[in-house]
Protein backbone atom coordinates (compact mmCIF):
# COMPACT_ATOMS: atom_id res chain seq x y z
CA UNK A 1 0.00 0.00 0.00
CA UNK A 2 1.18 3.40 -0.89
CA UNK A 3 1.95 5.30 2.29
CA UNK A 4 -0.21 7.96 2.65
CA UNK A 5 -3.28 5.41 2.26
CA UNK A 6 -5.10 5.72 5.32
CA UNK A 7 -5.49 2.03 7.55
CA UNK A 8 -8.86 0.95 8.44
CA UNK A 9 -9.53 0.77 12.03
CA UNK A 10 -10.29 -2.30 13.83
CA UNK A 11 -14.07 -1.57 14.75
CA UNK A 12 -13.23 -1.86 18.69
CA UNK A 13 -11.62 1.13 18.68
CA UNK A 14 -13.95 3.36 16.34
CA UNK A 15 -15.54 6.00 18.34
CA UNK A 16 -18.10 7.86 15.73
CA UNK A 17 -20.26 5.95 13.41
CA UNK A 18 -21.32 8.16 10.48
CA UNK A 19 -24.35 6.45 8.45
CA UNK A 20 -26.16 7.93 5.70
CA UNK A 21 -30.02 6.99 5.67
CA UNK A 22 -31.29 6.69 2.65
CA UNK A 23 -30.83 3.57 0.31
CA UNK A 24 -28.01 2.87 3.18
CA UNK A 25 -29.79 1.46 6.34
CA UNK A 26 -32.66 0.57 4.50
CA UNK A 27 -32.33 -1.82 1.05
CA UNK A 28 -32.64 0.26 -2.21
CA UNK A 29 -35.35 -2.27 -3.23
CA UNK A 30 -37.99 -0.58 -0.78
CA UNK A 31 -38.07 2.31 -3.38
CA UNK A 32 -38.40 4.82 -1.01
CA UNK A 33 -35.72 7.70 -2.73
CA UNK A 34 -37.91 6.45 -5.73
CA UNK A 35 -40.96 7.82 -3.97
CA UNK A 36 -38.97 11.39 -2.85
CA UNK A 37 -37.71 11.36 -6.32
CA UNK A 38 -41.22 11.25 -8.05
CA UNK A 39 -42.32 14.11 -5.03
CA UNK A 40 -39.36 16.17 -5.69
CA UNK A 41 -40.12 16.27 -9.63
CA UNK A 42 -44.05 17.06 -8.72
CA UNK A 43 -42.89 20.07 -6.22
CA UNK A 44 -41.06 21.63 -9.18
CA UNK A 45 -43.41 21.00 -11.96
CA UNK A 46 -46.07 22.52 -9.71
CA UNK A 47 -44.64 25.08 -7.83
CA UNK A 48 -42.69 26.55 -11.14
CA UNK A 49 -45.17 25.83 -13.75
CA UNK A 50 -43.37 23.39 -15.96
CA UNK A 51 -44.31 20.43 -17.46
CA UNK A 52 -42.84 16.83 -16.83
CA UNK A 53 -39.82 17.13 -18.97
CA UNK A 54 -38.31 20.16 -18.30
CA UNK A 55 -39.27 19.76 -14.28
CA UNK A 56 -36.98 16.75 -14.68
CA UNK A 57 -33.95 18.16 -16.63
CA UNK A 58 -34.42 21.00 -13.74
CA UNK A 59 -34.03 18.42 -11.16
CA UNK A 60 -31.24 16.40 -12.51
CA UNK A 61 -29.15 19.47 -12.91
CA UNK A 62 -29.79 20.75 -9.86
CA UNK A 63 -28.79 17.93 -8.11
CA UNK A 64 -25.72 17.85 -10.62
CA UNK A 65 -24.34 21.71 -10.31
CA UNK A 66 -25.28 22.07 -6.73
CA UNK A 67 -25.30 18.76 -4.95
CA UNK A 68 -29.10 19.00 -4.17
CA UNK A 69 -32.16 19.91 -5.91
CA UNK A 70 -32.99 21.88 -3.06
CA UNK A 71 -29.92 23.79 -2.98
CA UNK A 72 -30.55 24.30 -6.78
CA UNK A 73 -34.22 25.71 -5.72
CA UNK A 74 -33.05 27.79 -3.15
CA UNK A 75 -30.10 29.77 -4.93
CA UNK A 76 -32.66 30.07 -8.08
CA UNK A 77 -36.05 30.43 -7.33
CA UNK A 78 -35.75 31.21 -3.16
CA UNK A 79 -37.44 28.23 -2.56
CA UNK A 80 -37.80 27.93 1.53
CA UNK A 81 -36.17 24.84 2.36
CA UNK A 82 -38.63 23.91 4.74
CA UNK A 83 -41.75 23.76 2.76
CA UNK A 84 -40.14 21.19 -0.05
CA UNK A 85 -38.58 19.12 2.73
CA UNK A 86 -41.91 18.86 4.03
CA UNK A 87 -43.42 18.00 0.74
CA UNK A 88 -40.72 15.86 -0.86
CA UNK A 89 -40.72 13.31 2.35
CA UNK A 90 -44.35 13.03 2.91
CA UNK A 91 -44.56 9.89 1.47
CA UNK A 92 -45.68 6.16 2.90
CA UNK A 93 -43.28 3.75 4.71
CA UNK A 94 -45.52 1.00 4.69
CA UNK A 95 -43.19 -0.95 2.01
CA UNK A 96 -40.34 -0.52 4.59
CA UNK A 97 -40.42 -3.29 7.30
CA UNK A 98 -38.43 -3.27 10.36
CA UNK A 99 -34.87 -4.73 10.48
CA UNK A 100 -34.33 -6.23 13.62
CA UNK A 101 -31.16 -7.62 12.06
CA UNK A 102 -29.51 -3.84 11.29
CA UNK A 103 -30.64 -2.80 14.73
CA UNK A 104 -28.71 -5.92 16.54
CA UNK A 105 -25.44 -5.32 14.21
CA UNK A 106 -25.80 -1.12 14.51
CA UNK A 107 -26.52 -1.39 18.73
CA UNK A 108 -23.00 -3.83 18.77
CA UNK A 109 -20.89 -1.05 17.14
CA UNK A 110 -19.25 0.13 20.25
CA UNK A 111 -19.32 4.26 19.99
CA UNK A 112 -21.63 6.92 19.09
CA UNK A 113 -23.76 6.70 15.96
CA UNK A 114 -25.08 9.11 14.05
CA UNK A 115 -26.70 9.51 11.08
CA UNK A 116 -25.94 11.98 8.35
CA UNK A 117 -28.37 12.52 5.75
CA UNK A 118 -29.15 15.13 2.40
CA UNK A 119 -33.21 14.71 3.60
CA UNK A 120 -34.71 15.84 6.75
CA UNK A 121 -34.74 15.35 10.44
CA UNK A 122 -38.48 14.60 10.65
CA UNK A 123 -37.54 12.44 7.56
CA UNK A 124 -34.48 10.29 9.03
CA UNK A 125 -36.84 9.97 12.79
CA UNK A 126 -39.66 8.33 10.79
CA UNK A 127 -37.30 5.98 8.60
CA UNK A 128 -35.35 5.19 12.36
CA UNK A 129 -38.48 4.21 13.63
CA UNK A 130 -39.84 1.95 10.85
CA UNK A 131 -36.48 0.27 11.28
CA UNK A 132 -36.60 -0.32 14.59
CA UNK A 133 -33.12 1.16 15.62
CA UNK A 134 -34.15 4.87 16.43
CA UNK A 135 -32.68 4.51 19.83
CA UNK A 136 -29.22 3.13 18.46
CA UNK A 137 -28.40 6.40 17.21
CA UNK A 138 -27.25 9.74 19.44
CA UNK A 139 -27.31 12.55 16.93
CA UNK A 140 -29.23 12.95 13.37
CA UNK A 141 -27.56 15.77 11.02
CA UNK A 142 -30.02 16.60 8.41
CA UNK A 143 -29.44 19.27 5.24
CA UNK A 144 -30.79 22.09 7.45
CA UNK A 145 -28.17 21.30 10.34
CA UNK A 146 -25.51 21.25 8.02
CA UNK A 147 -26.34 24.61 6.60
CA UNK A 148 -27.60 22.98 3.34
CA UNK A 149 -24.59 21.78 2.80
CA UNK A 150 -24.89 19.01 0.88
CA UNK A 151 -22.90 15.38 1.61
CA UNK A 152 -20.13 15.35 0.33
CA UNK A 153 -19.19 18.38 1.86
CA UNK A 154 -17.03 17.51 4.47
CA UNK A 155 -17.39 20.63 7.02
CA UNK A 156 -20.67 19.75 8.48
CA UNK A 157 -18.74 16.26 9.46
CA UNK A 158 -16.27 18.12 11.17
CA UNK A 159 -17.49 17.90 15.36
CA UNK A 160 -15.58 21.31 15.88
CA UNK A 161 -17.12 23.16 13.04
CA UNK A 162 -20.69 22.38 13.15
CA UNK A 163 -22.19 22.46 17.00
CA UNK A 164 -25.09 21.35 15.46
CA UNK A 165 -23.68 17.74 14.45
CA UNK A 166 -23.12 17.11 18.09
CA UNK A 167 -27.07 17.35 18.72
CA UNK A 168 -28.89 14.44 20.27
CA UNK A 169 -31.12 12.79 18.36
Amino acid sequence: MAENTPQPMPPETTRDWIFDLDNTLYHPRHNLFDLIDERMGRFIRERLGLQHAPAFELQKRYLREHGTTLKGLMDNHAIAPDEFLEYVHDISLAGLPPDPDLTRAIERLPGRKIVYTNGSRKHAERVLARIGCEREFSAIVDIAAAGYRPKPHIAPCRTNSSPRFCAPA
